[in-house]
């Protein structure tokens, strides 16, 4: 016998320990690939009748409410972009069987370009279609750029403790120049145009720049002012702060006529459109594209979790 057996027996064992890891490792990623994969056909199944449930009232013949979701940042590539809300509303307003619109907000506001295109599209839709009302349900919050949307809106509701107003505008920037003395850094930027880095944060505040910037401020400012009078017309109270950027609860908002009156979407529907069925035009992700994506991340990160295991080869 050698007299190295001891040693040669240990390794074994070690070495018939690391590969039982490893099988219940292989084992462990193909049952969750099963998992995965009974997942996606049950809901494969089961998309038809969500769509069919979603669509019922349209199929019976009914009129309904069609109700579009603006949730989250107003700006490009979002889910609350633009071209989704208006898609939905358009969507929504060609519809024979619609009796009446919701869009119902819940944002804290965005782009002001992107709240103005969304705002011109629904007094346009509205303008097309006199017979068909476009009511705004606010949930939590909707201000600032979320505000000059709703604005167009025929009527306003709200939850008497949302969050509504905020109509101002903002610029944000930082300053970094006293802590790049205190750590020695040199900042070494070259322009051609004199303004070119007008926003450079580890540059000196520069007096004309930020009056120049402060125009534009302004500027975009009054139109927001503008969008909303139209909008609101005589409803409006003219109270101290109003465009200030401040923001009132739902119950201030009626005071105030920010807000029209204290509802839910589904009110709306049932007591003021008298079309209790909703069906939903929210554009939103495609299903499969969201779905390969999560499966996908998931994938990675089981291979990644399976390599970085220390192992013994």
């Amino acid at each position: 016998m050698s007299d190295n057996w001891e040693r040669e027996t240990l390794e074994k064992i070690a070495l018939e320990g690391l590969k039982e890891q490893r099988r219940a490792r292989r084992w462990g990623i193909f049952f969750k690939l099963l998992g995965f994969a009974y997942l996606l056909i049950g809901l494969l199944l089961f998309m038809p009748m969500i769509s069919d449930s979603r669509h019922a009232a349209a199929r019976h013949g009914d009129k309904h409410t069609a109700l579009v979701e603006l949730n989250g940042i107003i700006m490009a590539e979002a889910d609350a972009s633009a071209d989704n809300v208006v898609s939905g509303l358009r969507a929504a307003f060609e519809d024979k069987k619609t009796a009446g619109v919701i869009l119902r907000i819940n944002s804290p506001g965005g782009s002001p370009v992107q709240s103005g295109y969304i705002y011109n599209e629904i007094l346009r839709l509205r303008k097309e279609h006199p017979g068909i009302p476009l009511y705004v349900v606010i949930t939590d919050i909707c201000a600032s750029g979320g505000y000059y949307v709703a604005s167009a809106a025929e009527k306003i509701y709200a939850d008497q403790a949302s969050i509504v107003g905020s109509i101002g505008v903002r610029m944000d920037n930082f300053g970094f120049v006293e802590a790049m003395k205190k750590l020695g850094i040199e900042r070494r930027t070259l322009t051609a145009g004199e303004n070119k880095a007008l926003l450079d944060p580890f540059a000196p505040s520069n007096p004309e720049i930020n009056k120049h910037l402060q125009t534009l401020l302004d500027d975009i400012h009054n139109q927001f002012i503008q969008a909303v009078k139209k909008g609101r017309g005589e409803k409006l109270k003219e109270v101290d702060g109003l465009f200030s950027g401040l923001i009132w609860t739902g119950d201030q908002g009626v005071e105030i006529g920010l807000v029209d009156e204290l509802a839910s979407a589904s009110y709306v529907a049932r007591e003021v459109l008298h079309a209790e069925d909703i069906v939903d035009y929210t554009v939103r992700p495609d299903f499969f594209s969201q779905f390969s994506r999560d499966v996908g991340v998931t994938m990675a990160n089981l291979l990644m979790e399976q390599d970085m295991k220390p192992q013994l080869r």
